[in-house]
């Protein structure tokens, strides 16, 4: 069987299938369109070791020697006997590709092989797995497994992972963790012998989960290096893992973690995993980014399809305004109206109300699950709020947590057998209850009541409001998660899925964001039905250029929530000028978490300036390439886009603490074009912004900045320019156009 050669936009995955298996000879660079006889690749066998080449497979298997992790684990369970047919001996049976029109390669103009369907088969153990590989065409490659039980007996499956090889030149690690309010931060470790696992017990994503897994040459970087990285699409328990052999080999990949008997395949049922997207860069960082980005945008559900999809373009993003930092639970129609009045004033175009409008609901004690409008704050519904916005030219927003529940609660008095715990029994009747977390307890979506009661209130309130756009926050772990006194963290998840696919398919116009106690469950799961996420509850801009910078390593800006919140954060008690906040929050989904009634004379002028920026902007920053500089000095970051066509660049300069170095000295613009002219300028803060003496502490600027500078994209890439001083926790925006 002639081998399988996936390529596109700079990337090969190579399979061979001569072992019988299907063999991965090489997921990576570009090989062009003529691959030599495979045959050469068969490596010497050492001493005291198996009599036979042991193939890195889509599917590593304990019958070929394999001694890492398998690629799948299970055992049937005939007349009462567990265990038996735990060690598959899987080969191919059958390859179908597609091809399609090359794209990204100037050389091929014959049509490639863009996706393929792999089934293998162990007649004797009765397990078909059926591999399903698409190359996409920014480079993208997107891969999962299905397992069917062919056998007349069940068969428990505890885990079915997809793999990777990296190259043997990846010799270092970088995955991403977290708490609550410090989302994603990256560390690195060497590649070593052995198995490094990151496991995702949260029943949801988890604010430490890793966004991205990634292998890379030593010192990789941003611009720089091979990187080959992994992301698992998947909102429930999971893992994520490096498993380096002793012959030197290294998989990378992930898998659902499945709880006790959770998925047990009955004669002829199957299971499919999470998709496990996977992207490889010659370029560091930041060319993993462009793949990701790529794909995301030629979505045709995309918040803003690519231009090169030929989809309409979308709808610009608008300027949010959030309540919740400004009146928190504090729900009174006067005080809502002069906020929507004030937020217009400014620019705003979407008015989200925050939690605290439904039945009960006064604190975080009560009320969860009793999806009505409290009549008692609302005795005219949320109409006249609504009404309010509109006319100020807003859409209006709503916040929702449907997949939880307070005991204080009709819902859980009258259903107890609503709500998840480890017993069979409800809590009413003697069943033990998980610990509580922030006083809520989770609804039980894969009882089909449960599920159809969250499904129908929902509906009836984006039925009976003009409601444009839901926060959908999800506000716990989902720890002891069972159904029926059985493991259901599987099925909950996928009982949620169904949840936003059905409100989604019954309420197209109106989109969801994703927000879990902030950015706990960020993941392509999830961002396969909603429209954006909530990186994190830390509006604090320090904390924020990490939590955004490593959320933007997968997630582009467009689908990313940045708000400028008050300027003493609720969350670290930092306090930020607005130019800092502002310039943080302008590289995502712009918005504000904040009081802006309170915002007064100059200081409102700058922040009236600013959201003219972002408009003015968000088309380039929604759909440019990502620009992050490799910055000598680890208290500097330069990050921006460029467009697509190079005519433009929107970069920030950001100082995140005092540096060794008295003076910033010349930094690099990378990422425009080499061989056009640009015109650089400084455009926020500017002299007469509130907080523009504030930002520098400097006798005199660097020559350039009070009127611009002019030249090549290759002089700013190679030489750059010498920034001002800048204050720690201050930021400069620098335009680039091209002329």
């Amino acid at each position: 069987m002639d081998p399988l050669h996936l390529r596109s936009a700079g990337t090969s995955l190579v399979v061979s299938f001569d072992s019988g298996e299907a063999e991965v000879i090489h997921w990576g660079a570009d090989l062009g369109s003529t691959l030599p006889d495979l045959a050469i690749l068969g490596e010497p066998i050492p001493h005291s070791a198996v009599d036979a080449n042991v193939p890195a497979a889509l599917l590593p298997q304990g019958s070929s020697a394999w001694q890492g992790r398998p690629g799948l684990r299970g055992q049937r369970i005939a007349d009462g006997v567990p265990g038996l047919d735990f060690s598959l001996r899987l080969r191919v049976v059958d390859v179908q590709t597609d091809a399609s029109s090359a794209v990204g390669f100037a050389a091929v103009t014959s049509a490639v092989i863009a996706s393929a369907v792999i089934v293998q088969k162990d007649p004797d153990a009765g397990i078909t797995v059926t591999s399903t590989l698409t190359l996409h065409p920014g480079g993208l490659l997107e891969l999962r497994h299905t397992a069917v039980n062919d056998g007349t007996s069940p068969f428990q499956l505890d885990e079915l992972a997809t793999v990777l090889p990296v190259g043997p030149d990846a010799v270092e690690l970088l995955d991403l963790t977290g708490r609550w309010c410090r989302e994603r931060h990256p560390q690195r470790r060497a590649v070593q012998q052995g198995t490094w696992v990151r496991t995702g017990r949260h029943g949801r994503t988890g604010h430490d989960s890793s966004l991205l897994f990634a292998a890379g040459t030593a010192g990789f970087g941003n611009r720089h290096g091979k990187v080959w990285a992994t992301h698992l699409a998947w909102s429930g328990n999971h893992e994520q893992f490096a498993d380096t052999v002793a012959d030197g080999r290294t998989m990378i990949g992930g898998s659902e973690l499945l709880g006790p008997a959770e998925v047990v395949l009955q004669p002829g049922e199957g299971y499919t995993t999470p998709a496990l997207f996977a992207a490889y860069s010659d370029r560091g960082l930041d060319g993993i980014s462009e793949a990701f980005y790529s794909w995301f945008r030629s979505r045709p559900h995309h918040v803003l399809p690519a231009a090169s999809t030929g989809l309409p373009a979308g709808n610009p993003r608008p300027v949010v305004l959030n309540t919740w930092e400004a009146v928190y639970f504090d729900h009174r129609l006067d005080t809502l109206i002069e906020l929507a009045e004030s937020a217009a004033e400014l620019g705003v175009e979407r008015f989200v109300l925050d939690d605290g409008w439904f039945r009960g609901r006064r604190d975080d004690h009560a009320g969860l699950g009793d999806w009505y409008v409290d009549e008692t704050l609302w005795p005219d519904g949320l109409t006249p709020l609504i009404e309010a916005v509109n006319s100020h030219g807003m859409e209006f927003g709503l916040w929702v947590e449907p997949e939880m529940v307070n005991l204080d609660s009709d819902v859980a008095r009258a259903h107890p057998d609503w709500i998840v715990g480890p017993a069979v029994l409800s809590h009413k009747n003697g069943g033990r209850l998980p610990l509580e977390w922030r006083h809520q307890h989770i609804i039980d979506l894969v009882n089909p009541a449960a599920w159809q009661y969250v499904f129908e209130r929902i509906d009836a309130l984006l039925g009976e409001n003009n409601i444009k756009y839901l926060k959908w926050d999800q506000n716990r772990d989902l720890s002891e998660h069972g159904h029926a006194g059985r493991a259901s963290v599987h099925a909950q998840t996928l009982a949620a899925y169904r949840l936003f696919d059905e409100l989604r398919k019954a309420h197209p116009g109106v989109e969801i964001e994703s927000c879990s106690s902030g950015g706990a469950r960020v993941d392509l799961g999830i961002l396969e039905r909603t429209d954006r996420i909530w990186g994190s509850d830390c509006n604090d801009a320090l904390e924020r250029q990490t939590i955004q910078r490593w959320t933007g390593v997968v997630v582009p800006p467009e689908l990313v929530g940045g708000h400028i919140g008050p300027t003493t954060s609720h969350t670290t008690a930092r306090t930020h000028d607005l130019s800092f906040r502002a310039i943080t929050a302008l590289f995502g989904h712009f918005g504000m978490e904040w009081d802006v009634r309170q915002v007064q004379g100059a200081e409102r002028e700058e922040l009236k300036r600013f959201i003219g920026l972002y408009k003015e902007h968000r088309g380039l920053i929604h759909s440019g390439r990502i620009v992050r500089a490799d910055v000598p000095d680890d208290s500097l970051m330069l990050h921006g886009v460029v467009s697509d066509d190079g005519d433009a660049g929107l970069f920030a300069v950001v100082s995140t603490r005092t540096s060794f170095a008295e003076q910033p000295g010349r930094l690099a613009i990378p990422g425009l074009d080499p061989e056009r002219s640009y015109r650089v300028q400084a455009i926020f803060p500017a002299p007469g912004d509130a907080d523009y003496a504030r930002t520098f502490t400097q006798v005199q600027p660097p020559a350039w900045l009070p009127s611009g500078a002019q030249a090549s994209g290759r002089f700013l890439a190679e030489v750059g320019l010498p920034m001002p001083v800048l204050n720690p926790e201050h930021a400069l925006l620098l335009s680039c156009t091209a002329e």
